[in-house]
C-alpha cells in the first residue's frame, strides 16, 4: 500500500506529462467562449476527454452539465471535483465571441482545464487501487447570472426549474449520490500579497425585475393629465436608500438597483419605467427581510404617484460556506506548491456564487488560486500564469482527493462527520422554489 505522499507524486508527475494537453485545453476554451445553458461545444469537448480517459460520462445534465465517476478500488465516501462551463457577456474583450459578447473574464475556462487535469492524474490505475470511495468529475453549466429574461423563459418553458446549473442540477437529484464538492476559482495577483485563499463565506441574493406603469400625456401642454412613472422610480430609489439603516450591519445587506428603461420621449410623460435589482445579504432570512423591506418601498412609490406596479421575483444563490476542514486539506496541499505562507485568510465577501446552494446542505469548498491578471468581469482579464492558472489546480484537486480517499477515507469521513447542515436538500429546493414571486399593485 503506497502512502498518501507517494500518491501524491505520482499524480503530480501524472499531470506535469500532460501540462501543454491542460494548458491547451484552457486556452481553447478560452477562444470558444459561451453563455450558460448554451455551453454545448464546451461540454463536448469535457465528454471527449473524459472518455480519452476511458471514463463513462452522462451529459445534458441541466442541459449541459456532464458527469463522469471514478469509482475507486474499495466503497467509501464519494467526492465531487467540480469546474463551471459558461462565460459572460465582456464587450470589447479581446477574445470575446463576436456575435454574442461571451468572454471566460471570470477563469471559467480555467476550472474546466483544471478539473480535466485532475482527471488526467486521478484516472491512473496506481492511484484509483489506493482509493477507497469514488472521485466525481462534474462539469456544471451556467453559475454566471447573465441574460434573466432568457432564464426566466427556460424555467416558464419547463427546461429549467432555476435559473443556474448547480440549483438545477440539486434539484434533479445530481448530487444526491455525492459528500462533498470541491473547486477552485482563479483570481489575479491581488490575493491579499499571497497566492491562494479562503473566504469565510459569501452573501446569497434574490433578484427583482420592477415595472412602474403611469399614464402618458404631454409633458409640456397637459401634465397634469399624465402619471408619472419615472417619478415614482425616483421615489422607490430614495425609499430603498432611506431603508439602509435598519439593516443590520452583520448581515451584509447590498441592495443595488438600476433603472433599465426610463421614458420614450423627453416630452412625454414617461408612462413606463422599469428597474432591475439584486437583494444580497449573509443569510437566507437576511435576504427575505430586505427583499420585504424593498418590496415595500416600491409600493409606498406606486401609491404615492398613483402607478401600477408589477414586481416579479427570482431566486439567485444562497450564501457561501467554506467547509473548515476541506480548507485545511486545501492549504495544506496548495502549500506544497506555492510555498509556506503563501495562503490567505479573507473575511465575508459581498459577491455571490451558486456554489453557496450547495454548501446548504453539504460540505463545498470555493477557494481562489493565482494566475489571471486584470481584473474579474473585464476586457483585461486573462490567464497570465498557465502554470498557476491552469496546472496548479489540477494538482492540487488531485492530491485532495488523495488526501480525502487514500488510507480508509479518513479525511473525508472527518468532514462527513463534523459537517451540519443549514437545511436539507429537500427543503432547499423548496425555499428557493417558494422565491419566485410575480405580483402586481394598483393604488
Amino acid at each position: 500500500m503506497a502512502n498518501s505522499s507517494e500518491l501524491k507524486q505520482k499524480v503530480c508527475k501524472a499531470i506535469d506529462a500532460r501540462r501543454e494537453q491542460i494548458i491547451g485545453i484552457g486556452e481553447s476554451i478560452m477562444d470558444a467562449p459561451e453563455l450558460g445553458f448554451k455551453e454545448q461545444k464546451t461540454a463536448g469537448r469535457v465528454k471527449d476527454i473524459l472518455g480519452g480517459l476511458g471514463l463513462q460520462s452522462e451529459s445534458g445534465l441541466a442541459i449541459t452539465g456532464v458527469k463522469a465517476v471514478l469509482k475507486g478500488a474499495k466503497p467509501g465516501p464519494t467526492v465531487a471535483i467540480m469546474g463551471e462551463l459558461d462565460a459572460l457577456q465582456v464587450p470589447g474583450h479581446p477574445r470575446a465571441d463576436g456575435d454574442t459578447n461571451a468572454a471566460h473574464a471570470c477563469g471559467h475556462n480555467a476550472q474546466i482545464a483544471g478539473l480535466m487535469g485532475a482527471a488526467m492524474g486521478l484516472s491512473q490505475p496506481a492511484i484509483v487501487e489506493e482509493l477507497e470511495g469514488n472521485v466525481v468529475f462534474f462539469a456544471v453549466p451556467a453559475e454566471e447570472y447573465v441574460e434573466i429574461e432568457y432564464r426566466i423563459g427556460l424555467v416558464k418553458s419547463g427546461a429549467t426549474s432555476f435559473l443556474t446549473g448547480k440549483q438545477e442540477l440539486a434539484k434533479l437529484g445530481q448530487f444526491d449520490d455525492i459528500d462533498m464538492a470541491m473547486m477552485i476559482h482563479t483570481t489575479g495577483p491581488d490575493v491579499s500579497e499571497g497566492s491562494m485563499g479562503i473566504g469565510r463565506s459569501s452573501n446569497g441574493f434574490l433578484a427583482k425585475s420592477i415595472r412602474f406603469i403611469g399614464k402618458a400625456s404631454h409633458a409640456g401642454g397637459s401634465p397634469e393629465r399624465g402619471v408619472n412613472a419615472l417619478y415614482a422610480a425616483q421615489l422607490a430609489l430614495s425609499a430603498i436608500n432611506a431603508q439602509r439603516e435598519t439593516f443590520r450591519d452583520e448581515d451584509c445587506v447590498r441592495v443595488h438597483p438600476i433603472i433599465t428603461k426610463g421614458g420614450d420621449l423627453v416630452n412625454i410623460i414617461p408612462a413606463e419605467v422599469t428597474l432591475e435589482t439584486y437583494v444580497r445579504a449573509k443569510t437566507a432570512d437576511a435576504i427575505l427581510d430586505a427583499a420585504h423591506k424593498v418590496d415595500r418601498s416600491l409600493r409606498g412609490s406606486a401609491i404615492a404617484m398613483g402607478c401600477k406596479l408589477e414586481v416579479e421575483t427570482v431566486p439567485g444563490n444562497l450564501p457561501l460556506r467554506n467547509d473548515p476542514v476541506l480548507a485545511n486539506i486545501f492549504q495544506e496541499n496548495a502549500e506544497t506548491l506555492f510555498g509556506k505562507g503563501t495562503f490567505r485568510e479573507y473575511g465575508h465577501g459581498g459577491g455571490s456564487t451558486d456554489a453557496g446552494d450547495l454548501s446548504q446542505f453539504m460540505p463545498v469548498l470555493h477557494p481562489m488560486m493565482t494566475g489571471a491578471a486584470g481584473t474579474h468581469h473585464q476586457t483585461d482579464w486573462h490567464i497570465a500564469d498557465p502554470d498557476a492558472g491552469y496546472v496548479a489546480p489540477a494538482k492540487t484537486l488531485a492530491m485532495m482527493a488523495i488526501d480525502l480517499l487514500a488510507n480508509g477515507a479518513a479525511k473525508a469521513h472527518e468532514v462527513i462527520d463534523r459537517f451540519e447542515p443549514i437545511m436539507s436538500r429537500r427543503e432547499y429546493v423548496n425555499r428557493q422554489q417558494a422565491v419566485f414571486k410575480t405580483e402586481t399593485f394598483s393604488d
